[in-house]
């Protein structure tokens, strides 16, 4: 494969988790090209290290992955060897290199049983390819994760260009649509509604393949006739869950893309689809929670996406429902904004998305029709003629008045003038 692009983090930003700071960047330079080298370890990382490992994502930031991968390995009973990673541990203290050599145990016990023999990592499954920073598809959304960003990306199909906010260049705009699994008939025909209009509109679905709204809206995407991204859990060459694998593959088929952080044959563990939340939320522009009950895994995709500082909209519920709940809570809150339909999603995605539809309200024959005149119309009656003289008494104008706006809701087509006085013409 080829690949163009190097590692885009938060320059400069000191690594979390158990390593402890770190000192300065190192390696390729964002835009430079990504070696084949480089690909397989981040691969590899990918089966090392479990996804949003902060401290394995400034480990790489800091030297590369190939380099942290060759630390790793020479992590044995004395423990890793220091001077592999220069100055770039430099002012660690004696307390933080003791965390880091004990996440290096941790991650060389696991090389021994994912590693190929020829010992440079993974035989590529077939049908899959490994997506990293930099290069052209690579969702540069995913940025904003920092150390927790995912080493790469495993995908399955054709996975699009995506904005996750404006400014970035060419690309589709994303947009998240989640929610809970046990969902009633309304919140699936909600999200399949919304999933079909923004997909109409040139924008992306993206969620994560589950039973419920997650299934609802990619189907509404594929109805559109658009492609979508389902974003996994586990492994993606045994996605979960089984029974949706023809909604998969419909998925792939449509020109989407099935899309994971962890290697293939990974389980697809509870802490895991917590972590794939915040792919869902960074790789998208906006997050619509369409229903979700009050301690719904969605609500946690919706916080992410806030603390991304994108925006994030609930779909209300009958505030009897306890599968909305959470969106309620989202609401009450303030974390989340109503939206009730695709139009107001693409409000609250603004620039991203470009000119929403008109959302002006169409035009009433009364609009244009000056206050006098409004007053005259709503004192005549469609059906008895009156007098001018009358119509001014029950609408307290002058009589001069009430003639001349008699003349101009004639003009109008608003009043009819007959023998035997003034009607009103239904607005």
């Amino acid at each position: 494969m080829i690949a163009a692009g190097g590692p885009q983090g938060r320059a400069g930003a000191p690594p979390s988790g158990d390593a402890g700071p770190a000192v300065r960047r190192a390696g390729p330079a964002a835009g430079a090209s990504v070696t084949a080298d480089e690909r397989e370890a981040r691969a590899l990382w990918s089966a090392l290290s479990e996804p949003g490992d902060e401290a394995a994502g400034a480990l790489i930031a800091a030297v590369g992955a190939r380099a942290a991968l060759t630390w790793v390995r020479s992590a044995g009973s004395s423990g890793p060897d220091w001077e592999l990673l220069g100055e770039v541990v430099r002012g660690l203290s004696v307390g933080a290199r003791a965390r880091l050599a004990r996440r290096a145990a941790l991650w060389a016990s696991r090389t021994t049983s994912v590693e190929a023999d020829d010992g440079r990592g993974q035989a590529m499954p077939r049908g899959l390819q490994v997506v990293v920073p930099g290069d052209p598809t690579w969702p540069v959304g995913l940025d904003d994760l920092g150390d927790a960003r995912p080493h790469c990306l495993w995908v399955r199909g054709t996975l699009p260009i995506l904005r996750s906010g404006p400014g970035e260049g060419p690309g589709s705009s994303a947009v998240a649509l989640v929610g809970s699994r046990a969902c009633t008939t309304y919140g699936r025909r909600v999200a399949a509604d919304l999933a079909h209009g923004l997909a109409s509109r040139g924008v992306v679905v993206v969620s994560g393949g589950a039973f419920g709204i997650d299934a609802a809206a990619h189907r509404g995407a594929l109805a559109a006739g658009a492609s979508t991204v389902v974003v996994l859990a586990g492994g993606i060459d045994q996605p979960y869950p089984a029974a949706h694998r023809e909604l998969f593959d419909d998925v792939v088929a449509g020109g989407g893309a099935l899309v994971g952080e962890a290697a293939p044959g990974a389980t697809p563990l509870r802490s895991r689809f917590l972590q794939r939340n915040r792919l869902i939320a960074a790789m998208s522009g906006v997050t619509v929670v369409v229903e979700a009950a009050w301690r719904s895994g969605a609500l946690s995709t919706a916080h992410h996406g806030a603390q991304l500082l994108r925006p994030v909209g609930a779909v209300p519920g009958p505030v009897t429902s306890a599968a909305s709940a959470g969106c309620h809570r989202l609401l009450r809150e303030g974390c989340a904004v109503c939206v009730t339909d695709a139009a107001e999603v693409l409000e609250l995605a603004g620039p991203l998305a470009g000119e929403g539809p008109d959302r002006q309200p169409p035009a009433r024959p009364l609009d244009g029709v000056d206050p006098p005149s409004r007053m005259v119309h709503e004192a005549l009656s469609l059906r008895l003629p009156s007098e001018p003289e009358d119509v001014a008494v029950r609408c307290g104008l002058e009589i001069a008045a009430v003639r001349a706006s008699l003349g101009r809701l004639e003009l109008a087509g608003l009043a009819v003038r007959s023998a035997e006085g003034w009607r009103a013409r239904r607005a």
